[in-house]
């Protein structure tokens, strides 16, 4: 079993978050979507994410209803990726998510750091989780039911320029 701790960074740590958002490896589950926000990238998924924008990410995440953090092995002494969890108004939910740098998936991280998150929304007065993603994402779907989540609904998107499927996982905490 992995030796994991799950990090909230300080502001002088997010280079971490820099690196891993400009790997095409490690973001190219991201790519291909009809977003717009700032430095996205269509054709790989990787999101700019330079200093000058460290501090205003850090300060929005101070938000009781948000929670970011980094997955940290303590043997390795290395990050290893994230998870987060935000509330969406629009939806009226806390939805979350997890990222494990390219070089370490299929190591074991995912499974262990995903509980720790749910650990922590729990404890932080949070029912229910939820996260969506391609339907044909077998391993994702694999982790997010072995933790607990199950489908609550398909749903489609458009991925570049066609129609996927998806779907929308739940947990109760």
């Amino acid at each position: 079993m992995k030796n994991i701790e799950l990090y909230v960074p300080e502001l002088n740590d997010y280079w971490y978050e820099e690196k891993i958002q400009k790997d095409p490896l490690s973001m190219d589950y991201n790519a291909g979507y009809d977003v717009s926000y700032y430095g996205y990238h269509y054709d790989t998924g990787c999101i700019d994410f330079p200093k000058e924008k460290w501090e205003e990410t850090y300060e929005k995440r101070k938000d009781k209803n948000k929670y970011f953090a980094y997955i940290r092995d303590l043997d390795l002494n290395e990050y290893v990726g994230y998870v987060n969890y935000q509330y969406n108004k629009n939806e009226n939910r806390y939805e979350c998510g997890i990222l494990i740098e390219y070089k370490y998936r299929g190591h074991g991280y995912s499974k262990i750091a995903l509980n720790l998150l749910c650990q922590v929304a729990k404890r932080n007065g949070i029912k229910e989780l939820y996260d969506n993603f391609e339907k044909d994402r077998d391993k994702s779907l694999q982790l997010f039911e072995s933790v607990g989540f199950r489908i609550i609904e398909i749903q489609t998107w458009k991925k570049f320029d066609k129609m996927v499927e998806g779907v929308l996982v739940k947990i109760d905490l």
